[in-house]
């Protein structure tokens, strides 16, 4: 029998996550953050977002689905990703739990700013969560890199996009 020193640094063999559930753990929580933006915005887009006074920049609203529908999908895929990519031991390993903590609260935040925006019709509330989003995108981009430069790539596109519906909704609280 190992001495006990031994048997907290052992290193389990294998990956953390068998293929399956690394898809299941990236997919679901994006999948999630889609359902309630989808919900929370169904009702509002004909309603109570037709009636605001919007900036010249606003995009046609069949953008907003096709775009997010593009991004999610390489959220997921950076996600999984980075799941993939975890270190078995040391300073690594936590670097890693970091980029995962913050990869997890900016989809958190991502589901949050759709129900304050939309549903609540909080517009200074949503610019206070888009903005902690994008800077938690760009976080989650930074501590990503030094795992997956790929995952980090894909996120790129999602970081601009966040950056572009910070500046709408700071420009729609500005003219409503």
């Amino acid at each position: 029998m190992p001495a006990p020193s031994q048997a907290t640094t052992r290193v389990p063999e294998g990956p953390a996550l068998s293929p399956w559930m690394r898809l299941a753990a990236a997919i679901l929580p994006v999948a999630a953050t889609a359902v309630v933006g989808s919900l929370s915005t169904q009702a509002e887009i004909e309603g109570w977002y037709a009636q605001l006074n919007k900036p010249w920049f606003n995009p046609p609203d069949w953008v907003f689905p096709v775009a997010w529908t593009i991004l999610y999908t390489m959220i997921a895929i950076a996600l999984w990703r980075l799941l993939g990519a975890r270190p078995r031991t040391g300073p690594s390993r936590e670097g890693w739990r970091l980029a995962l903590a913050v990869f997890l609260v900016q989809i958190a935040l991502n589901a949050a700013w759709t129900p304050v925006f939309f549903s609540a019709h909080a517009i200074g509330l949503g610019l206070v969560v888009v903005a902690a989003l994008l800077v938690m995108v760009l976080w989650t981009i930074r501590l990503t890199w030094r795992f997956d430069s790929l995952a980090a790539w894909l996120l790129m596109p999602y970081a601009a996009w966040v950056a572009f519906a910070t500046i709408l909704n700071a420009a729609i609280l500005r003219v409503n």
